[in-house]
């Protein structure tokens, strides 16, 4: 293949072996054909290799090693050719190797540093390390380094730094944008984005800071390569990053190869319960080889999972998003120095993680497309002959899935209503936003980015402000990714329950030229996983899912700026009017009670009384409370929606406690004035002085002095129990403690 021509795109097929696989990523001496991908003489380009190869050799400390397949024709391309390339292969095919290796080269004929564009702290973590052992001066600039940027700004311009890695975020940081990024796109000799799948809205990570890569490429010197490298695209998202790659005319060089890992043993092991999952995992937690990743759908379900293992004697810790930065570094440590059995984990644990020697993938429920599947099990057996990779199905996937669906689009009110908020041209904050358009920060903040990427509004000092540049809502193309999302999601089914090879079903849907049986999994050579349960575990498991009790932590800080919703408040909630610590039976999340509230408060569930099994956990948890003080009186939230199972839970527990019950507050103006759901601010302006308390309430607490617990149904922003709470103290309550059946998360 020779680029000189024409040819934009090679398929590399052939399959690694083991051996390989072990090498971190780097072949012993394959029949790799050098001089097809740069311009110049035949002798220029053999001379390019051998230089290529002996810094290879240097980097990995190893005598004859030589590139893979792919490996020295990207690099050639890049350092010869000037090029933009995209990368496709699989988990520890040897992708840092290229731009390490084409970075070196091409800092010794004079180019300024490479900028990494990375997605993730752990992974940038991973590079440096990685840097410093193969003797690449590399740094990184990210939220968890703040302390560190002047000393790597001097470094920079000392011209002390061959690779400085950055996340697609800081890209729109106002200060590294207009103080750091025009001097490193002027001095810049390599662009890498790397997990370059982030860029397409079809990739399962979609990140909208990826696409204003896009503007960058458009404005580096055209004599600048580009490198962007991933191991999980498929053809729709492989043409996406080439046309993003390509803005300005340039043709892409693409290397795709094989990205199946003969390492990877797959099956999948369907239980009836969550209960019988966990058990079989205390069953056979310390048959799977080596240390590896179980992974949860939920963060609950994380932490409940390393609880029961751990209190059954299991080394494991817990990896979420709820871990300290700190604690999951020390988390990532200690599995890398197999200092624990397993990390329990949530898709927190994803790109970056690299563990040659990772034995095991464990999946407690699905996640909810084959390649985001594949990306989280390419963890493992990088460098090992063989790892286990084992799914246990949950029935309640599809219900997760959609409990937390949240599409990366912004839909079209409130894009609208943000844009008319900045028309202006007036910077505006978020949390200022937030009070004059109804979406929680989450949302808003990536509703914003996405605006900001489509260039409708632009993130400056002090917030954000409208561009003037025209947006109108691409409805054809949003419904084309929503509706993409749920075919993912049907492939995810088709996974758990083919006949046919599990891992030529994964490399299918990557699109896989190379995409063939494996003879390993369980369906090609038969399980290789026992299915029993010990007694004893199920019992422990069974213990462990019927935990009840969750903290519902009350509210300390009012929203900023309501008083532009005619709520008269600021600052901290005074403590003669604030909630006390409260309780729920559990979280929507949860494994074990989590099932039956997401039932109950399902879109389709009818409002019902409580059942027995219900207010039995309820109970449990009342009993288990250790308050200073029984509570002398119990009050319910009035409820639109579910009054039936409000009341009957409210009257439920006063019977069973013999605590009196002085019914529900009253609702003096109507009621909440909004639906469920939006930001702090606009749910607390729904609420405010929306409940009173009876003459007859204010008089029993006078004359009998203590707590009051406070029922409802369902707790997710806080602010009615906060504001049923303030009356409650301002009619003469000690304390409140507020109840719920459940907690959002």
């Amino acid at each position: 293949m020779d680029i000189r021509q024409g040819t934009t795109h090679q398929e590399t097929a052939h399959q690694e072996t083991a051996q390989q696989d072990s090498n971190s990523g780097y072949g012993v001496a394959p029949d790799a054909q050098g001089g097809t991908a740069g311009a110049g003489s035949p002798e220029a380009s053999a001379g390019l290799r051998a230089e290529a190869v002996g810094l290879l050799r240097a980097l990995v400390g190893n005598d004859s090693a030589d590139f893979h397949e792919g490996q020295y024709e990207a690099i050639e391309a890049l350092v010869s050719g000037g090029r933009r390339a995209l990368v496709v292969q699989r988990t520890g095919w040897g992708k840092s190797a290229v731009y390490f290796v084409a970075s070196l080269l091409l800092r010794a004929r004079g180019a300024g540093p490479t900028l990494i564009v990375s997605p993730l702290l752990a992974l940038m973590r991973d590079q440096v390390a990685a840097a410093a052992r193969a003797g690449v001066r590399a740094v990184a600039i990210n939220s968890a380094n703040q302390l560190e940027w002047q000393e790597i700004s001097a470094k920079l311009q000392g011209d002390e730094v061959d690779v400085l890695l950055v996340s697609p975020e800081r890209l729109n940081n106002p200060g590294f944008r207009e103080t750091h990024l025009p001097e490193l796109i002027r001095r810049s000799g390599l662009l890498v984005i790397d997990e370059a799948h982030c860029i397409s809205d079809w990739g399962h990570d979609f990140r909208p800071d990826y696409r204003r890569i896009r503007s960058l490429i458009e404005q580096l010197p055209a004599s600048v390569p580009v490198l962007a490298t991933t191991a999980t695209a498929n053809s729709r998202v492989v043409k996406d990053i080439e046309e993003q790659l390509a803005s300005g005319g340039e043709d892409v060089f693409t290397i795709r190869g094989a990205l199946a890992r003969q390492s990877l043993r797959l099956g999948v092991l369907r239980l009836p319960t969550a209960k019988a999952r966990l058990g079989w995992l205390l069953t056979h937690l310390d048959e799977l080889p080596g240390s590896g990743i179980i992974y949860a759908l939920t963060v609950s379900a994380a932490e409940d999972t390393a609880r029961l293992l751990q209190k059954a004697g299991h080394p494991v810790l817990a990896y979420t998003g709820r871990t300290d930065p700190a604690d999951r570094e020390q988390a990532e440590a200690a599995l890398k120095n197999n200092e624990v059995k397993a990390l329990v984990a949530t898709s927190a644990l994803g790109m970056g993680f690299d563990k040659p020697d990772l034995g095991f993938v464990v999946h407690l429920g699905a996640p909810s497309s084959p390649v985001a599947y594949y990306q989280q099990v390419g963890r493992a057996g990088r460098g090992t002959p063989s790892a286990d990779v084992l799914l246990l199905p949950g029935a309640e996937d599809k219900d997760i899935w959609e409990y937390f669906a949240t599409s990366s689009m912004p839909a079209e009110g409130p894009a609208n209503a943000v844009l008319a908020e900045l028309a202006s041209g007036a910077v505006m904050s978020t949390g200022a936003l937030e009070t004059r358009v109804n979406l929680k920060r989450s949302p808003l903040e990536l509703l914003l980015k996405v605006l900001a990427v489509d260039g409708a509004v632009e993130r400056v000092s002090g917030g954000w402000r409208g561009t003037g540049e025209p947006w109108s809502y691409d409805r054809e193309r949003y419904e084309r990714i929503s509706a993409a999302r749920v075919r993912e999601q049907q492939a995810m089914l088709d996974y758990e329950s083919t006949t046919g090879c599990r891992m030529e079903f994964l490399s299918v849907q990557l699109d896989d030229p190379a995409a063939a049986p494996c003879g390993r999994c369980d369906n090609c050579a038969g399980r290789w996983f026992s299915s029993e349960v010990a007694a004893e575990a199920t019992d422990s498991a069974g213990q462990a899912l019927s935990r009840v009790g969750v903290d519902v932590d009350p509210r300390g800080m009012y929203p900023s700026g309501m008083d532009r919703l005619g709520v008269p408040v600021k600052g901290k909630i005074k403590p003669d009017l604030a909630l006390s610590t409260g309780r729920a039976l559990a979280r929507l999340t949860d494994l074990g009670w989590g099932g039956r509230l997401r039932e109950i408060f399902g879109p389709e569930a009818a409002d019902t009384t409580v059942d027995d099994a219900l207010l039995k956990g309820c109970v449990q948890v009342l009993a288990q409370w250790g308050w200073e003080q029984r509570p002398v009186a119990v009050v319910s939230i009035p409820s639109r929606s579910r009054p039936q199972l409000v009341g009957s839970l409210a009257h439920g527990i006063s019977s069973l406690g013999r605590i009196p019950y002085l019914g529900a507050l009253q609702l003096p103006h109507g009621g909440p004035t909004g639906g469920s759901g939006g930001n702090s601010a606009f749910r607390l302006a729904s609420v405010w002085d929306q409940f009173a308390v009876p003459e007859e309430g204010a008089a029993w607490f006078a004359a009998n002095p203590g707590p009051v617990l406070l029922v409802d149904d369902f707790a997710d922003s806080r602010w009615t129990l906060t504001e049923a709470g303030r009356v409650l103290r301002q009619a003469g309550a000690a304390s409140v403690l507020p109840f719920v059946l459940a907690l959002k998360a």
